[in-house]
């Protein structure tokens, strides 16, 4: 027996019974259901922690495949298994977000647009589920290639940072032990076609802070009589930012961002207290702690120094989503053997994703899926009103979603 060469998936090894032409043509097959999903669930989107309706559609997509799903945290997240070799002992985690963003969509000429006031899809996680629903019916239809039990995990509250936590700790990583993890994200930046895979950190994380600085509330005459927290804070915004250029390596990358800043109603009146929120984002774990603490630091000395006091609150936050070398390797072959899809290593983004949570865990690979399309227009940012995919990129994330579930893990092939 000899290993399956570098480079290659054993899809594509003689005598087992699929080619890498199959699982292709079965993908294409399955693009009138994916496109139909999507848009399905596109119309119907859901807020975080309210993924009710959502789940139930997912559940009864997925029962009608024959599994058996279960809904979790209170009927808003979905698990279902496909079993792999009874001696196995693992399992493969295959993680899709499924809720939308508080936002109102442009697009009226949309024959799909969102049915729900201020609710949309504006990150594409309608096209995961879409893409995890085709996969789970390309790895039934190909079930005696798996080397491992398939987890299919259908999370909520991504947008949040509150799904994954609850996930882990109602158990969808025991029994059997999850081994490895693996999930997609689908990216307006790249062109369908291509699949971004890299080494390493690929998001970074993402944590909200909290900022209150306490001042004396007066006259806006009589300023000498008032501690007035407005400029306290307006130094502390500043000083920030020195965090970034004088405290971290030029060579490392990382954000601090102070997005609202609340003081007072009135023109002529000192307040009492001034509030910041904002969000930090690294690409390891030791930049991410060394920053929310320097940033109450910073906060809490320069307030002193006024005689004012400045306390820090830390909000949801989740770590850098980094992938394992080994499945990253999975994915690159997974996607070269897919017809038509061009492997390529994008650069790390600051943007989080609670996946990282479960990729902490065990090795796990999470990689982009182009979605965009220049030339139809399709050119919207993440998180934007007029967001929108090209339908394309559905076939292509469950085919390479599936080629690297059934080429995990590495199996032997005959010499």
């Amino acid at each position: 027996m000899a290993p399956v060469p570098a480079g290659r998936s054993r899809l594509t090894e003689e005598g087992n019974g699929l080619t890498s032409n199959d699982l292709h043509a079965q993908a294409q097959s399955l693009i009138p259901r994916l496109v139909e999903d999507r848009r399905h669930l596109h119309r119907w989107p859901e807020l975080s922690g309210h993924e009710h309706q959502t789940a139930r559609f997912i559940a009864e997509r997925l029962s009608r495949l024959g599994l058996s799903p279960r809904l979790l945290l209170d009927g808003t997240a979905v698990v279902a298994e496909i079993p792999g070799p009874a001696d196995s002992g693992r399992a493969l985690l295959l993680r899709a977000d499924i809720d939308a963003l508080p936002l109102q969509e442009r697009g009226e000429e949309r024959p799909y647009r969102s049915q729900v006031a201020g609710v949309m899809h504006a990150c594409g996680h309608d096209g995961h589920v879409a893409i995890a629903l085709a996969t789970a019916e390309l790895l039934l239809i190909n079930r005696e290639q798996l080397g491992s039990t398939v987890r299919l995990v259908f999370q909520p509250a991504e947008e949040t940072a509150g799904g994954a936590a609850r996930m882990i700790s109602a158990g969808v990583m025991d029994s059997p032990s999850v081994q490895a993890v693996l999930g997609l994200h689908l990216w307006s930046g790249h062109e369908v076609g291509l699949v971004g895979v890299r080494n390493g950190a690929i998001f970074s994380s993402a944590d909200e802070f909290a900022l209150e600085v306490q001042g004396r509330g007066g006259h806006g005459g009589l300023p000498h009589q008032a501690l007035d927290p407005v400029p306290i804070a307006s130094l502390i915004v500043l000083a920030l930012q020195t965090l970034i250029s004088r405290e971290t390596s030029p060579y490392q990358a990382a954000v601090v961002t102070v997005g609202t800043m609340a003081a007072g109603r009135a023109f002529n009146v000192i307040p009492e207290t001034v509030s910041l929120t904002g969000t930090v984002r690294a690409f390891t774990d030791e930049d991410r702690e060394r920053l929310l603490v320097r940033i109450a630091e910073v906060a809490s000395g320069i307030a002193g120094a006024f005689g004012a006091t400045a306390t820090m609150r830390r909000g949801a936050g989740c770590p850098p989503v980094v992938c394992d070398p080994a499945m990253a390797d999975l994915v690159r072959r997974a996607a070269s053997d897919s017809p038509g899809v061009q492997v390529i290593e994008p650069e790390p983004l600051t943007v989080g994703d609670d996946v990282g949570l479960f990729m902490g865990r065990v090795p796990g690979c999470y990689f982009l899926l182009g979605a965009g399309n220049q030339t139809s227009g399709i050119t919207a940012p993440h998180h934007h009103p007029e967001f929108d995919i090209d339908e394309g990129c559905l076939p292509v994330g469950a085919e390479v979603l599936a080629r690297a579930a059934l080429s995990y893990p590495p199996r032997l092939a005959p010499s």
